[in-house]
């Protein structure tokens, strides 16, 4: 199958992605924003579980 021939120009584009995604927020302006600052630690890495003579006893002898 081929794909249809039919094209749109750039302001037919545009107007498809205001009806798809409707109006972006406003701009935040410099005098808006506020510094981040880290409170908590990193959650990107799980907290370890256990201890080692727990796994142990959990999985076995070489597990």
């Amino acid at each position: 199958m081929s794909e249809p021939a039919e094209s749109f120009t750039d302001e037919e584009y545009a107007f498809l992605r205001h009806v798809r995604f409707g109006e972006l927020p406003p701009r935040v302006g410099p005098d808006e924003r506020v510094e981040f600052t880290e409170t908590e630690p990193r959650r990107d890495r799980p907290e370890p579980a256990g201890s080692p003579d727990e796994w142990n006893l959990r999985l076995g002898p070489g597990g």
